[in-house]
């Protein structure tokens, strides 16, 4: 893509010294992305947390950077300035030939039939770990989902890892730490820092794999932990320790924080929209006791609800980028060796893209609808481009799994006028832990039993 040198400056928003808009980002993102959008339209700067970025707001000026056609923005140096040291050479730390070699080698971790196998292992342990639930007023969901998608991460992932529970405690703790390393303000290792806690995370989570890894390259199993020391292309290419060591923790983040944070936001949403619960539970309710990855997908009006929830909450609401050349998006120039801030988020909430951007409405997915059809890239959860989340498909697998068992088991309610206060700290969460009056199913003439 030629680069046209007079091209207008850049506009820029410097805000505080050092730390520019880091702050208001993290009290009230979608004001900052709207009020930055307004003011500078789709491709402006700011500073935020030490450096000078540029931000890109909105379909267009976002789906550009993704698509990346020229290959100027690179992902290693955009993520590895926010929480390199802690997730470095994950899959989405890689970039072009490096990371199309093991997406390639990764992508046999996520077939069909691999994600068949597991969701049938997902069942059991989604009603083991839904049996500790004790209902009552006031239940906090999202701490007791964040220890549930842990437990189904290492049995899943790990192929149930014998975790005592100081063991899954100090873990959820590590991925915690490494996790809000992002807006850190004091990037250095010094006591007390978020940057210290987070360093002494990554080495447990290290430790903690590579004393398995010797097991899992002796015997093939089904978990996923198992499947990467075992891959081989045609080309004979396989993971190394320290490729499989990187990738799981990336992986076993990523399966444990973004899907505790979309069932969160869908327990919300459904305890404040009854008549969704009840409409998704008599769905639930037709499929067999452990249904299968085709049944899951059978799901029509929790896949509605799902792909609203997203839109509302995603559970990565600003992806980085760097250049690694000079480029332009929008006409608006962008100098080599710039941090790019592709802000998602605000295009799943423009009234210019969605009737009644707040209001939860699972029926704009619907086909009748359709309301995400009237820009390609509206609605992008996953990202997209060659970096499209490569396990999007087992996430919505585990969610549905876990919304599933929740709507045989129970029923939950929320205030209608509830509004969840959201912690930007790093990926989205409650601050209060999303509260939810919490009761057993009670039985309904006429409501089938699974």
């Amino acid at each position: 893509m030629s680069v046209d040198q007079s091209e207008t400056v850049t506009p820029r928003h410097r805000g505080v010294p050092y730390l520019g808009r880091t702050l208001t980002y993290v009290r009230a993102p979608m004001t900052m992305m709207r009020d930055q959008y307004d003011r500078y339209g789709p491709v402006s700067e700011l500073d935020f947390i030490g450096r000078r970025w540029t931000v890109l707001l909105g379909p267009d000026a976002c789906s550009e950077a993704l698509l990346n056609r020229d290959k100027a923005f690179a992902n290693q140096d955009g993520w590895g300035y926010l929480v390199g040291p802690f997730f470095d050479r994950g899959l989405m730390l890689l970039d072009f030939e490096e990371h199309h070699r093991h997406r390639r080698i990764m992508q046999a971790a996520f077939t069909r039939d691999r994600l068949e196998n597991y969701t049938a292992a997902l069942q059991p342990a989604v009603t083991a770990g839904l049996d500790t639930w004790i209902p009552q007023r006031d239940f906090r969901a999202y701490p007791a989902l964040k220890d549930l998608t842990l437990d189904l991460a290492t049995q899943i992932f790990m192929g149930g890892a014998d975790l005592a529970s100081p063991d899954a405690d100090r873990l959820n703790q590590a991925f915690i730490d490494c996790v809000q390393s992002a807006t850190a303000l004091v990037r250095l290792d010094l006591p007390g820092t978020r940057w210290r806690r987070a360093l002494r995370g990554r080495r447990l989570l290290e430790d903690f794999l590579r004393r398995h890894i010797a097991a899992k390259r002796a015997r093939q199993d089904d978990d996923l932990f198992s499947v990467l020391c075992h891959l081989t292309t045609e080309d004979g290419e396989r993971f190394s320790d320290d490729d499989i060591v990187n990738h799981m923790i990336f992986l076993l983040m990523a399966a444990h924080d973004t899907s505790t944070i979309t069932v969160s936001t869908i327990m919300r949403y459904l305890g404040q929209h009854p008549e969704w619960q009840e409409r998704c539970r008599d769905e639930a309710m037709l499929l067999t006791q452990n249904p299968s990855l085709s049944e899951l997908d059978s799901l029509t009006s929790l896949d509605l609800v799902l792909k609203e929830c997203l839109r509302l909450v995603p559970p990565v609401p600003v992806l980085a980028r760097k250049t690694v050349k000079a480029t332009e998006v929008q006409g608006r120039h962008i100098p080599a060796g710039r941090l790019v801030a592709v802000m998602m988020h605000l295009q799943h909430h423009m009234d210019e893209l969605w009737p009644e951007p707040s209001r939860f409405d699972p029926e704009r997915f619907a086909e009748h609808r359709r309301d995400d059809k009237v820009h390609r890239h509206a609605w992008e959860p996953f990202g997209g481009g060659v970096h499209k989340c490569l396990g999007m498909f087992f996430a919505g697998a585990e969610i549905k799994t876990i919304v599933l068992h929740l709507l045989r088991r129970f029923e939950w309610t929320v205030a209608p006028d509830y509004a969840t206060p959201m912690n930007y700290t790093s990926l989205p969460f409650p601050q209060d832990g999303q509260p939810v009056d919490l009761r057993p199913l009670a039985p309904r003439p006429g409501r089938p039993t699974p």
